[in-house]
């Protein structure tokens, strides 16, 4: 039972890459029809099967940087010559209405998102081991091995970030990785605190009898 006072659950998910939290989101997305995903803004161009207001709200990089003066981003960042950022607007639009969101977003974002809304639940994906790791940064197959290493150090780097997160999951067998977020997500939703509003209506209920 949804009460008109409830603020929607903000969910962070961050991992560094190749994790594979874009992954889990999905599956979390297509299980909870009413879990709704954040749309972030960017001015790279569309790629195949892409479209806006789906997978990004496609804009021009006068307007990313005339928002960006309006102070309207939660957290941006330029990324190979391209802006992407979250819009204030669009968590707290759903959440006012008591909409339930999840954030997948890269960890320097995330430490923004958290420092303007503490109250979000924040869930940090794992590589499943270094070895693992090695290996798949290795599968790139045509990079060289000094820009392997480079590439290891920076995950490295990302994953000391995850004391910063509530919840951590090591992501080794997927569907495992899905049922602990999925629980994350259900206990989460009832925590007491979350659930005021409708304690208080008990109260008021079960006082008139």
């Amino acid at each position: 039972m949804k009460h008109a006072n409830t603020q929607g659950l903000l969910i962070v998910i961050s991992a560094p890459s190749g994790a594979g939290k874009t992954t889990i989101c999905r599956r979390l997305l297509d299980e909870f029809p009413d879990l709704y995903f954040s749309v972030s803004c960017t001015t790279r161009p569309p790629r195949k099967g892409e479209k806006d207001g789906r997978d990004y709200h496609f804009i021009s990089a006068e307007e990313f940087k005339n928002r960006i003066g309006k102070g309207e981003f939660v957290e941006w960042e330029e990324i190979y010559g391209h802006f992407y950022g979250t819009l204030k607007k669009e968590i707290e639009d759903l959440t006012g209405k008591g909409h339930d969101v999840i954030l997948d977003i890269d960890i320097k974002g995330a430490g923004n998102v958290k420092s303007m809304y503490p109250e979000g639940v924040f869930v940090f994906i794992m590589p499943p081991s270094v070895e693992i790791l090695k290996e798949r940064l290795k599968e790139r197959g045509s990079e060289t091995n000094d820009v392997i290493k480079m590439r290891f150090d920076r995950v490295m780097e990302e994953v000391r970030e995850n004391e910063r997160y509530d919840y951590v999951i090591f992501n080794d067998i997927l569907n495992n990785s899905v049922d602990i977020m999925r629980s994350i997500y259900i206990a989460e939703k009832n925590r007491r605190s979350r659930l005021q509003a409708g304690i208080n209506d008990f109260y008021s209920i079960t006082g008139g009898i």
